[in-house]
């Protein structure tokens, strides 16, 4: 899917739970409906930022599986309100 992302997380060697950590932070400094790709070699990641986009305000709009390489792109959502 061509996706054209507006910023890109390289977490790629990271353990769990960095590469959802990373991409917290990540989505925190983008606008509403931005878009963050994100790259990570952690197999866990795979249901990490499943959970995580089903629990949230964000969107997982797709991710794949390239080698050794997981893509996810994931559109900010709505701030949650307190």
């Amino acid at each position: 899917m061509a996706l054209q992302s507006d910023d890109l997380l390289d977490a790629r060697g990271l353990p769990c739970p960095l590469p959802l950590l990373k991409a917290k932070q990540a989505l925190a400094r983008l606008a509403p409906g931005q878009l963050l790709e994100v790259m990570a070699t952690d197999a866990g990641s795979w249901q990490d930022f499943d959970t995580f986009t089903a629990q949230s305000h964000h969107d997982m709009l797709e991710r794949e599986e390239r080698g050794d390489v997981y893509h996810f792109w994931i559109r900010k959502g709505r701030e949650e309100s307190s």
